[in-house]
């Protein structure tokens, strides 16, 4: 019988905001894979190293994260058959992934490539916004609210599309992007009620007022709710 491909949400950088069931994965699964910079292990990694026994077989997918990803559908091609070598001979595979894996996740781009070929199981994990509202303390919905998860890097007028109907939001990937979002919230009046909340549980993250933030790393979200 070929093995199951599992998707394992590691959450948003905390390892105590593992699963349970992720953990016992982690360390029953003979074949981890998890997306990586061209050197070191990469968050995902970092994040459950604690639970990773030895004597793993690991599959580092190596990717340059360059604005441009024009390196990804490659690196993601050639993880795909060495993760598909593994299910064929019989071994399951759990992929590695931040937050959670069908939420922006990595394992889409492999989920994309290998559905249908080997069963696939997807454990949930805890994604940034959660994470972000639940160290802000901040409230993402209530009641009948409409929340808005946009990605900082859409064109403005895409933005304002999105935000001007919605209760509640949630910005994403800001990074870069920071000036351009500080400046349409400003535009839209929402610039007071928006908080910034970078590497979410981390130990070196950041909460302040968005109006505060000079700077913002991709590992950041914005919160808005009036």
């Amino acid at each position: 019988m070929s093995g199951t491909l599992w998707g394992l949400g590691v959450g948003p950088g905390d390892p105590e905001l593992l699963t349970t069931k992720a953990i016992r994965l982690l360390g029953s699964l003979p074949v981890l894979a998890w997306p990586a910079p061209l050197e070191g292990d990469g968050m995902a990694r970092s994040i459950a190293a604690a639970y990773i026994p030895a004597g793993k077989v690991e599959i580092a997918i190596r990717l340059s994260f360059r604005p441009e990803r024009d390196d990804t559908d490659e690196a993601y091609g050639k993880a795909a058959e060495s993760i598909a070598g593994h299910l064929a001979a019989g071994r399951d595979v759990g992929v590695l992934c931040e937050g959670d894996p069908l939420f922006f996740g990595s394992f889409i781009y492999l989920l994309n490539r290998l559905r249908g070929r080997f069963a696939t199981r997807v454990v949930p994990g805890v994604s940034s916004p959660m994470a972000a509202a639940a160290m802000a303390v901040r409230p993402l919905a209530l009641l009948d609210d409409a929340v808005a998860i946009i990605p900082a890097t859409r064109p403005d007028a895409q933005i304002r599309a999105l935000l001007e109907p919605a209760e509640a939001a949630v910005l994403m990937k800001v990074g870069r992007h920071l000036p351009r979002i500080k400046a349409l919230l400003a535009a839209m009046g929402l610039l007071e009620c928006a908080v910034a909340v970078e590497r979410a549980t981390l130990a070196d993250q950041r909460i302040l007022p968005l109006a505060e933030a000079e700077t913002l790393s991709y590992f950041s979200v914005i919160l808005v709710h009036p």
